[in-house]
Parts: structure tokens; C-alpha cells; sequence
């Protein structure tokens, strides 16, 4: 069984027997929370599965739409139906989306995607399939469209996934609870995120699609809508909690009166009951889940810490954690600004000969092997380059394993520019040799692995140069394991299987470290943040088993990246940087020039990587400050795992 990443408990809403009208209070849109998004789809399939197997009259009519979200629930629907327990022999299946113009033999259409995906894996009939048809003419599209609408109208079932924005497929801000299948003109914004599938080139990306109204949408019977992760969590509270807004179309689907929305923890993270359970129902008060209360109410009253009174409390919701708990407002106050305290350390691998009972880290051994593993070849710096030259200064022997290539992320244009700069310096000119590759590069197909092992080695010399910065030797000190999963030449990445896995088991074997740093992003864009992480601790998980007695002794800590910090109710070591160690940290940064300014996918953040990570680590400062604790520059934050 793979190790899926999901983050541990720890206290929250007690759900058990608390009645679905409570549950749901501040919900427009009921939702269903999974700790990830695989038990979510399966869920999804459940439902699927009963649905189809208990219809009895004529063909089930079944909606679905293509991307990333569906990806884990096809493949769920596949293994039910070849373990025989569903059949799709009486299925109709209506997608709701196409790139215009765009022949359905192009490995980006919604069309050819959805049939490698799932359609012919299954045994559905041909005739039962209903794709809308991106090479139609411009002249006849209107009446194409009307009569796919008819088509598409009334589905017994409708499952869908919802964008970032809240857009329904190709329904974006202003859309409204009228349309009907048509065609639509694309955003800026939405080919750039389109661009994805065509080699991030928008010059070569549809300007226009056609969709599924959201009209056509409120006539399905019953509606499933899905959102996986953190960078889904503002439109998912929108859509569920928000009023009935054109501007976040998914939102017009509140008018629908038999509709679920099926959420991972990642995209729940900003509802009512993630954020303040306490105003939903009863709840499990652990030490972490005060702390997230009292950290909540001070940023609800706008007060620090010690100046909360028991007025703020109850006025606040907060009645069940005084009457729970059976301690006064003060005594809370004077814990929670304790243990908050506790974890602010300037020695995050332990201070040597020191009284380590209220430290986040013991004492010893020192010095610590700490092992940091990046999923690309600039995490490390970004997400805690702090905390690594703390590390390092510190004496500790402190090892960087970068586990991808990130070769996908250099532009062209940086690779010709090395290769001039290599001609210029009197080295083989190999630029008309490699403008002539990447002249060769076919759009929705994998890059020429030559090209790319060309940007692998631009990745390693940053990632080299980043680490010389910290005084380590880059040559017995970083790690590059270049995963297989990762080297698909696109965005759209392999498996991960053990071979991934057997080459981080190697390492922590040969290493033995003491602390192990890993990427806790739930939200990374492409995922890959999230597999090497699942990786890494499948490795853990493995070297445990074989009874290795210095495995018990190695605790592992999450950080977070350019997208997300943690939030301050679960953190359990924050590690202050002076304004010289934020300048040191900006200037690793620096060392990888490929991604800077020109990054082929930065996502719809402007900022350069130095720009977040700052901004993050400055904020979390700020908040530290806000609750009565001390004032620093910046703070990066980490959470133990174990």
C-alpha cells in the first residue's frame, strides 16, 4: 500500500452523531470532507457505481468533464469495472467541454484526453459517447451547439470539477444561470492556465472553447461537484459559503437542490468548520487545536495573547473550550502564550549543552546529520533557506537531496543564452545545434530528451552554486536523484513506483540522518511537492520495517514553499532569521538564474520566488508579533511529523 501524505490529527469538530443541519449551518452547497483527495473519488465512485447498477429505466445519462480533479476517480471507475462490479454498456456519458478550434485527434483536446483517460478502458458503446465536437466550422458552430445542448440536458448525474476561480469547464466570471451550450471566448488569464497543455505556449493555445451552460448544468437531476487542494480553498468557500455571484459561476449552482460537494482537506481549509469548528459544534480540544482557537480569537479581537478576556471568549464561540477544558480564560492565556513561545528557537538543530526540556529540538546528539529534501532544485532555499544556513553555521552536517531534475522548468531562451556564453568563452559552439532542437518541439509532446538533460545540468549548476553560498561542498553534500516519475518531458508526470522509492532508501541509508526535512505542500500546482514527499516517507516507512535501530532516533519535519505557510496552530518550531540572514537566503535564491523573471509557469502569482518567500516569512513574523511575542525580521516555520 502506497503512503499517501496527510497531515496528523490533531483535534477538531466532533462530527460523531452531530446532526447534518448543524454540520452543514453555514453551508450554502453541503460538502463532504476526505482527508485526501483518493478516499474523496472513491467516495465519488460509490456513488457512481449504485447509481448506474440501480437504474432501471433506459440508459444512465452520466456527465463528466477532463483535467487533473477526475484523474484519481476514473481511475477508481476503471478497476470497478474491471473487477466486474460496474458496467458502462447502459451508460451515456456527455462531456461538457472542448478547445475551439481543435480536432479531436489532438493529444490536448478534452476529447482525445477523456478517451485515453477513461472512456476506452471501459466497455461503453461509441454511440453512447457525446463530446462536443471542437472542429465544427465557424459557420455552423451556433446550430452545433444548440443541438448538443439538447443532448446534454437533464443528465441523471453531473460530475464536475471546479476551477480556481470557480469556474464551471469553460464558464468563467460572468457567467450566469441561464446560458446554454455555446462558444466561448478565453481569458488571458485562462489560456495562460490553458498553456499548460500546449507546451506553455499561449501563441499556440486556443483563444476560444466550447461549453456546457451553467443553465444546461442546473437541469442535471443530481449534481457532484469535486475540488482537490489548497489552491482550490478560496473559490470552495465561495462556492459553498459565499452568496450567488456571476463572478464565481460554480457559486449559480447553489440554486440546485440535490447537489454535494466533495472536498480533501486542502480545499476545506478556509470553511467555517475548518477555520472555527468551534462556532459549528462540539469539539476534540487537544493542546494544538487551543492553540489554533486562541490564535483565531486574537485575530478575531485584534488583541495578543494576554489580553483576552473571558468576554472575548464567550462572545467569540468559545464557551465549549472554557466549559470542556474546566480552566479560566487566564489560565488558557498563559498556556497557549507558553507553548507558542516554545517553539521559537535561533538553534533549529538543537543548542548544544543546553536545558532542552522546553526546545523544540533536543540537545543532542551534537553535531545532528540533517538530511533536507527539495523536490526541485530550489525548495530548499526558497521554503527554508534560513534555517539551512542556521544549520550549517551551527556545525551541524547538513546534506541537500534534490529529488527532480526540474528540467521542465528552463525556458528555451535560457538555454541558448548558456550556450552562448559557453561559445563566447571559447568552449564548442553548440548554439545552432540546440536552436535547431528546440525548433524540433511538437506542442502537447514530450520535450527532446537531449534538451532537456541540457536544462537538468543548468539546474544542478544553480542548485551547486546555492549550496557553495551556505559553505558546503556542493560535490559530497547535495544529493541529485533525479526520480524516474518526474521525467515524463511534460508537465503531466509518470507514477511514482520503487524505484523512486529505493533511491531515497539508499541515501537515508548511507546518510543516517538525524533529522530529515520534507516538503509539506499540499498545494504545489503540478504535485510533485506531494509525491516526493509520499516518496520519501514510503522510504521511511520501508527502512522502519526492517527493524534499523537508528531509524528511531530520525525525526522528520515539514515545511512549506512559495505557496502556503503554515498555519500558527499547528507549527512546532519557528526559527527567527536576522536581516543579514534574509539578505544570505534572498542571495541563494538568486543562484538560480533559470528561474527568475522568465519562469515558463509560475502560476497566476506575479511575484518572483524571493518576492513570496520574503512576503511569507515577514508575515509570519508580523503574527508572532501581533499574539505578544517578540518582534523579528522574518520566521520560517516547521512542523513534526514525527
Amino acid at each position: 500500500m502506497k503512503t499517501h501524505f496527510t497531515l496528523p490529527y490533531e483535534g477538531g469538530l466532533i462530527e460523531k452523531d452531530l446532526p447534518a443541519g448543524i454540520l452543514h449551518s453555514y453551508e450554502k452547497i453541503w460538502t463532504k470532507v476526505f482527508p485526501e483527495s483518493r478516499p474523496a473519488s472513491y467516495a465519488i465512485a460509490d456513488f457512481i457505481e449504485e447509481a448506474i447498477n440501480n437504474h432501471k429505466d433506459g440508459l444512465f445519462r452520466l456527465g463528466l468533464t477532463t483535467g487533473a480533479t477526475p484523474t484519481s476517480l476514473y481511475n477508481e471507475l476503471f478497476r470497478r469495472y474491471k473487477d466486474g462490479k460496474l458496467s458502462f454498456k447502459n451508460v451515456v456519458v456527455v462531456s461538457i467541454d472542448e478547445y475551439y478550434p481543435c480536432s479531436a485527434d489532438e493529444p490536448q483536446s478534452r476529447n482525445n484526453v477523456l478517451h485515453t483517460s477513461f472512456l476506452d478502458k471501459v466497455d461503453i458503446l461509441p454511440e453512447n459517447i457525446h463530446i462536443p465536437d471542437g472542429s465544427v466550422p465557424q459557420s455552423k458552430v451556433s446550430d452545433y451547439c444548440a443541438k448538443f445542448d439538447i443532448i446534454a440536458r437533464e443528465l441523471d448525474l453531473l460530475v464536475i470539477g471546479v476551477g480556481e476561480e470557480g469556474q464551471l469547464g469553460f464558464n468563467e466570471a460572468g457567467a450566469n444561470a441561464k446560458t446554454r451550450t455555446r462558444t466561448v471566448r478565453l481569458s488571458y488569464n485562462s489560456r495562460k492556465r490553458q498553456a499548460a497543455n500546449f507546451n506553455h505556449d499561449i501563441s499556440v493555445t486556443p483563444d476560444k472553447a466550447i461549453t456546457v451552460g451553467v443553465g444546461t448544468m442546473l437541469s442535471a437531476k443530481r449534481i457532484i461537484l469535486m475540488a482537490w487542494g489548497e489552491d482550490k480553498a478560496q473559490a470552495v468557500k465561495a462556492i459553498s459559503e459565499g452568496p450567488v455571484d456571476p463572478v464565481c459561476p460554480a457559486s449559480l449552482l447553489q440554486m440546485h437542490d440535490h447537489i454535494t460537494f466533495y472536498l480533501d482537506e486542502g480545499a476545506a481549509s478556509l470553511l467555517t468548520r475548518s477555520v472555527a469548528p468551534w462556532l459549528v459544534g462540539p469539539c476534540d480540544w487537544t493542546t494544538k487545536f487551543i492553540r489554533k482557537a486562541v490564535v483565531w480569537l486574537c485575530e478575531t479581537t485584534g488583541k495578543p495573547i494576554l489580553k483576552l478576556t473571558e468576554r472575548d471568549y464567550l462572545d467569540n464561540g468559545l464557551s465549549d473550550l472554557l466549559e470542556k477544558t474546566g480552566k479560566t480564560f487566564d489560565r488558557i492565556n498563559i498556556d497557549v502564550f507558553n507553548d507558542l513561545q516554545h517553539t521559537i528557537t535561533g538553534w533549529p538543530g538543537g543548542k548544544p549543552n543546553a536545558d532542552d526540556s522546553t526546545r523544540p529540538v533536543s540537545a543532542k546528539p551534537y553535531p545532528k546529520t540533517v538530511l533536507i529534501f527539495s523536490p526541485h532544485p530550489d525548495d530548499d532555499v526558497i521554503s527554508m533557506g534560513g534555517t539551512f544556513i542556521r544549520l550549517a553555521t551551527q556545525g551541524h552536517n547538513v546534506h541537500v537531496a534534490y529529488q527532480t531534475s526540474g528540467n521542465v522548468a528552463v525556458h528555451d531562451d535560457v538555454v541558448l543564452q548558456h550556450l552562448d556564453a559557453a561559445a563566447q568563452l571559447g568552449f564548442e559552439n553548440r548554439f545552432d545545434e540546440v536552436k535547431a532542437l528546440i525548433d524540433s518541439k511538437v506542442p502537447g509532446e514530450p520535450e527532446p530528451r537531449a534538451l532537456l538533460d541540457l536544462k537538468g545540468a543548468i539546474r544542478r549548476s544553480e542548485a551547486r552554486g546555492a549550496v557553495r553560498s551556505f559553505g558546503l561542498n556542493d560535490e559530497t553534500n547535495a544529493h541529485f536523484l533525479n526520480l524516474p516519475f518526474y521525467e515524463s518531458g511534460g508537465i503531466k508526470k509518470m507514477p511514482r513506483t520503487q524505484v523512486d522509492v529505493d533511491i531515497i532508501k539508499e541515501l537515508i541509508t548511507r546518510l543516517k540522518p538525524h533529522m530529515v526535512f520534507m516538503a509539506g505542500d499540499l498545494a504545489d500546482p503540478h504535485g510533485t511537492h506531494r509525491v516526493c514527499t509520499e516518496a520519501a516517507l514510503e522510504a521511511m516507512k520501508e527502512l522502519k520495517a526492517e527493524g534499523l535501530d537508528w531509524i528511531k532516533e530520525t525525526h522528520v519535519w515539514l515545511y512549506r514553499g512559495a505557496w502556503m505557510e503554515w498555519e500558527l496552530g499547528r507549527v512546532d518550531m519557528a526559527v527567527p532569521l536576522s536581516p543579514d540572514e534574509v539578505v544570505k537566503k534572498r542571495h541563494a535564491i538568486f543562484r538560480h538564474l533559470s528561474q527568475k523573471d522568465i519562469v515558463p509557469f509560475p502560476g497566476e502569482d506575479p511575484r518572483e520566488f524571493w518576492q513570496r518567500a520574503e512576503e511569507r516569512t515577514s508575515n509570519t513574523a508580523r503574527l508572532y508579533d501581533c499574539l505578544g511575542m517578540a518582534e523579528y525580521q522574518a520566521i520560517e516555520v516547521f512542523l513534526k511529523l514525527y
